[in-house]
Parts: structure tokens; sequence; C-alpha cells
């Protein structure tokens, strides 16, 4: 059993743990319960209770839970809390044999989603295109990951003229104003 004393260092520990904080948050939030914040912070009976009274820990817990809200986190957390309902209730409909065909087929592609299977499932990469149009139908475009993947080609895209740009391209560096 800890002194009071040794709370009162404890609380201030606690004040610049920031997982604890936001734990607590979480618990006032409802997405914790009491008994995991103690378990996961190692708080006794007593511990708890003389936590409860410091008012600057309160206020920490306060400002947390603030900040929780205003940048998402606390609306992100409840609703993943709710969402993983949502395949048992898309597992019924697709068995229920009084559902509609349309009903089914929402479902399962639903279902599809939340297991991140099939074409859709590959996230979209950042890409760079570049389409230069010659004229007379001829393109030339250059299209390619911002960052390297495993499915790159590998290609490093070299700075070259192009065969129109270099036949164009007078001797002396000059162009005389005019465009190539």
């Amino acid at each position: 059993m800890r002194e009071a004393n040794s709370t009162s260092d404890l609380a201030q520990t606690l004040l610049t743990n920031t997982e604890f904080l936001a734990d607590m948050a979480r618990f006032a939030e409802t997405i914790l319960s009491e008994a995991d914040v103690r378990k996961r912070h190692y708080l006794n009976d007593n511990d708890w209770e003389r936590l409860g009274s410091d008012e600057r820990l309160i206020r920490a817990i306060e400002d947390e839970k603030i900040r929780r809200v205003r940048n998402g986190a606390h609306a992100r957390e409840k609703a993943q809390q709710v969402f993983v309902k949502a395949p048992d209730v898309l597992d019924e409909i697709l068995s229920d044999k009084s559902a509609s065909p349309r009903h089914k087929i929402e479902s399962s592609r639903e279902l599809r989603a939340i297991a991140a299977v099939g074409p859709e499932a590959t996230p979209t990469a950042e890409r760079f295109v570049i389409t230069i149009n010659l004229g007379e139908d001829h393109k030339l475009i250059i299209d390619k990951p911002i960052r390297p993947t495993a499915h790159d080609d590998g290609e490093v895209i070299e700075q070259e003229l192009l065969p129109m740009i270099a036949a164009n391209k007078r001797k002396d560096g000059g162009d005389g104003g005019e465009p190539i």
C-alpha cells in the first residue's frame, strides 16, 4: 500500500504520461473500462481513489478529452467499436433466406470491402502523370509512382532531349526569341 506522499508522486508522474492521460480520457468516454485502465497502469484501489481527487490530474485528463474531441480521435475510436458489429449484421442479411437478392449482393460487397479482398482492396498509390501533346494524335505520356514501389519497373527517367527538340536547338545556344 502506498502512502499519501507516494500517491502524490504517482500523480505527478502520471501528469506527464501521455498514454495514461489518453487511457483516462478513453475511460471517461466509455471506450475503456475502469478495470482496463487499472490493469494497464498497475493501479490498486487506494491509488485509484487518491488519483481521483488530484485536481491537476483531473484538469490534465479534461484537457486530453478536449484534445481528442477536436482532433477526431474520440469519434474514430467510438466508430471503430460500433463498426465491429457490421460483419455480423451483414452475415445475417446474406444468410437470410427471405432477404431480397439485391440486399444479399450489397451485403456481400460490403463484407468483401471489410475483408479487404479483391481489386478494390489495393490502395491507390500517389502518382505523377505528365502528358505532352505532340500534335497529330501523338502523345508522350510519363506515368510513374511518386515513391518507388515493389511493383515498379525500376526505370529511371533520364534527362535526354527529345529528337524534335534536339533538331531545333541552335548550335550557338540562342533561340533568337523563337519558340522551338
